[in-house]
Formats: C-alpha cells, structure tokens, sequence
C-alpha cells in the first residue's frame, strides 16, 4: 500500500471517529497528505506569515545523516513527517507556498537567504517546514513564509519595540554589593541600563536596534515581492510566528518586563506592518517545564499570559495562541540549540503550524 493510499485510509478512520466520539478532525489526523504540486490561486493575495524571534527561530536541525536526530533519518528511517517526501523517497515541493529568509545584524546589510518554493534543501532547517506544510494547507491562497532573524538577541534589549519606555530596578553591585538604582533603556536608548543620575554613555548599539533591522529587511521583501513569489502582484500580512526567550532569561529585569514587552511587541507589530488582524503564534522555550522557576519561568509565564485563552488581555482572544513546545522537543536546550535535533524543529513548526491554522479557522466560524 502506497503512502498517498494509506493517508487516505486514515482519513476515513478519522472520519469513522469524529461520527462515533465528535473529536475534530484536526485533534484525530495529525499527518498531513502530500503537496499536490500545483500552484496557489493567484488571483488572491499572497498570505504572508513572518517569522521572528533568536537562534531557536533561525534553526539548526540537521538535515543529512542516519544518525539519531537527523532528519534524513527521521523521515527515512523513522516514517515521521511522510509529508516531506514523495513515493520515490524525493523531497516534496509545495508550489503553493514560498519559503524566503533574510538576516542582518541590527540595521546592517541584509543578506539574503532561501528564496524558493517550499522544499527541503541546505545543511539544516528551522521550524519554517512545519509551519510552512500546516499554513499552506490550511489556507486556499498564496502563501510565503518570510523569515527575518538572527540569533542571540533578547526582547528587553535588542528586539525592544518602538514606543518602549525606561524603567528603574534596584540591583546590587556586584563588586561592593552596594544596591543601586540602574535605569533600563527605553526604545533607541543605549547603553542598555546606566546608574540613575549619571549620564548614559552611548555603545555601538541600541535598543530595538534588531526590530528595526528585522521589520526593515522584512518590508524589503515585501516591497519585491515578485521577486520572492513570481507572480505575485498583492499581499496581506496574514500572521506572525515568534520563537524566542533565551537571551532574556540571563538578564532577571528583562526576564520580569517579558510580559509587557512581549504585549507592546504583538501591538507594535501589527501596527508597523498595517495587519491589525494579524494572528499571532508564540512558542516556549522547549527545555522550559510548566512550573519552572527563575527567569525561565518568569518567561514561560509571561508567554502563556498573552495567549487569547487565558483572558488576561481580551483583545487578544480569538487572534494569539501559545504552544508549550517542551513536550515535543527531543532533548537539549535553547542556549545548545536543542543538540541541533531536526525533530525538536519540526515538531516545534507542526504545533506552531496547527496553532495559525486554529486561529485562521476560528476567525471564519
């Protein structure tokens, strides 16, 4: 039995089981069939889905090798993601979804890097191929996926939205042990906290320099866009994905300003790139477990507080959702990359990937 006939079986068992126990289909098929091959309806807009965050959201999931973790071995050794690759064993190709990725460090150059239909190809991926399957068939248009990222950059400094404000912490020296009153910067100051009274003496960077790099090279894309979706005439921002929290969880201040942050990060977003609608996807830490303390668990706390289910802020309902990656991740931690495990990387995708696709179907019931 082929693989595109077995995937048809399940469905039908799927079907069987969503008439005897009402579970959606979505809870009981967890695959997703083939991509057909054919290109999107171009008369629609493209969908455009940004894709933001640090390291984590960069990649670093080993494609070749039949080692554990790599994800030649994963898909042909271990049948996971079927999805991936034809009856051949050939890595599919969705022509209904574009993979683009661009990177710079803070407003420097752009360089750029994946520009091409949906597939499998380089040394290593991130979580663009489980996002990327999930999205693309959910959605009847056009779809890129457009990532604009570095790694190493935290949300309380590099990554500080426009409109941020300076706040003050108490903290202790750590050579006299004297306690101070630091002063935090607030969006385009710099250095990235100074002692209150003394006047800040500016460094090579500041802060929200890499959002302002990040929305600009991203808005470049857009402004080619035939360049990255050949035939594309129009688009929407349709939703963002962010996978993020490492670097935070050095800095305790930055770690307990996560929440506030994070909400001004999701408005000021949507704002920049005039998508008001704009779902929006977080993922955890996947090393972070639920009850975690320290900066992690400040972090993780903050990230499931702005999810639309929690209630904490009712204008996200419905539009922001926040996956707990821990139970999918393969080991590892963020700070190593997950070990460069291309599992933990597609699992992270699927679930944020499946996330957008509940919040886009919510949106048409």
């Amino acid at each position: 039995m082929n693989r595109k006939v077995l995937f048809g079986v399940v469905c039908l068992l799927a079907a069987m089981a969503i008439l005897l126990t009402g579970v959606s289909a979505a809870e009981k098929v967890k695959t997703l069939p083939d991509p057909d091959g054919k290109p999107a309806d171009m008369s629609k807009p493209v969908q455009v889905y940004i894709l933001l965050g640090q390291s984590n959201m960069l990649g670093a999931g080993r494609i070749a090798g039949a080692r554990e973790g790599a994800l030649e071995n994963a898909v042909k050794t271990k049948k996971l993601y079927p999805y991936l690759v034809d009856d051949a064993g050939n890595w599919t190709v969705r022509k209904d979804v574009r993979n683009v990725r661009v990177m710079g460090s803070g407003t420097g150059k752009m360089r750029r890097g994946n520009n091409e239909w949906m597939t499998i190809k380089g040394r290593s991926i991130g979580p663009e191929f489980g996002i990327g399957h999930y999205v693309g068939h959910a959605v009847d248009a056009p779809v890129m996926i457009l990532k604009s990222c570095i790694g190493n950059r935290s949300l309380g400094w590099d990554l500080l939205p426009p409109g941020s404000k300076r706040y003050e912490v108490e903290e202790k020296d750590r050579k006299t042990g004297e306690t101070k009153t630091m002063v935090y910067a607030g969006y385009k100051d710099s250095p990235d906290k100074w002692e209150k009274g003394t006047e800040p003496k500016k460094i090579g960077w500041y802060a929200g320099m890499q959002y302002d790099g990040d929305v600009a090279n991203a808005k470049t894309v857009l402004a080619e866009l035939d360049k990255h979706y050949p035939g594309a005439t129009k688009y929407e921002v349709a939703g963002f994905f962010f996978w993020q929290g490492d670097k935070d969880r050095y800095n305790t201040a930055h770690a307990n300003r996560y929440e506030q942050n994070l909400v001004h990060f999701i408005k000021t977003l949507r704002k920049d790139f005039n998508a008001p609608k704009a779902k929006f996807v977080i993922a955890t830490l996947g090393q972070t477990k639920k009850g975690a303390g320290g900066n992690e668990g400040k972090i993780l706390e903050a990230q499931f507080a702005v999810d639309g289910k929690s209630g904490k802020y009712p204008e996200f309902k419905g539009n922001v959702a926040t996956v707990y990656t821990n139970p999918v991740s393969k080991g590892g931690a963020s700070n190593g990359h997950y070990g460069g495990n291309a599992e933990t990387y597609m699992n992270v995708g699927e679930i944020m990937g499946q996330a957008m696709a509940e919040l886009l179907k919510n949106q048409k019931n």
